[in-house]
């Protein structure tokens, strides 16, 4: 931590426009409704993500919240309007 830090007059490359990934403020302070569920999931997944969160220090519940929520998300936007499942309806009698 304490080296010191060489500079050397060497010239540097083209600058790059990086696109701005970043959610905005409203999307990081957004929360959609959550809805509670029963599930069962096979004991391999559970172990899975209960291992994995303990070592990002999280919850396994909101890893899995969060997978399925990205899942969402790819296949919403990229799915075309008519593919998409749309409830079903009773039929009238």
């Amino acid at each position: 931590m304490n080296a010191k830090i060489k500079y050397t007059n060497e010239p540097i490359g083209e600058p790059r426009v990086i696109r701005d990934f970043l959610p905005s403020p409203q999307e990081l302070a957004f929360r959609d409704e959550d809805v509670k569920i029963t599930i069962t999931l096979s004991k391999k997944s559970v172990d899975f993500f209960k291992s994995e969160a303990v070592k990002g220090d999280t919850q396994y519940q909101r890893m899995i919240r969060r997978l399925l929520d990205a899942y969402v998300d790819a296949h919403a936007k990229n799915a075309p309007r008519s593919a998409r499942v749309e409830p079903k309806r009773a039929r009238a009698r």
